[in-house]
């Protein structure tokens, strides 16, 4: 399904998609890649206003910094070398990064 989501000239595709989850592919085929890294306390409180999480959530969220972060920056770094990435520590980072697409610029690749 993921193969054929990307064959096209021009996608967007979003997020952890878990068991069925095929990131190779998606990596593959992206010129840039944008990584919300926000705090975990901004992220625990997102959690809590968006709604009730199961204990698993919690187990995944407390555990992404050190176990699927790494995870999938080596997985970048292996199946998409040439993707320009962003990885963007803030909401005023993301609004940074969209302000300048909405501006017609291609924005340099982020690490803040």
């Amino acid at each position: 399904m993921q193969e054929a989501l990307t064959s096209g000239h021009e996608s967007i595709l979003d997020g952890d998609l878990g068991l069925n989850d095929a990131l190779e592919v998606r990596l593959q085929a992206a010129d840039t890649i944008i990584l919300l890294d926000f705090s975990l306390i901004r992220c625990d409180w997102r959690a809590v206003l968006r709604s009730r999480e199961r204990a698993d959530f919690w187990m995944w969220l407390l555990k992404y910094r050190h176990q699927r972060r790494p995870f999938l920056m080596k997985a970048i770094a292996r199946h998409a070398p040439y993707a320009t990435l962003h990885v963007l520590r803030s909401p005023q980072a993301l609004r940074s990064l969209l302000a300048e697409v909405a501006r017609g610029q291609r924005p340099q690749p982020t690490n803040c």
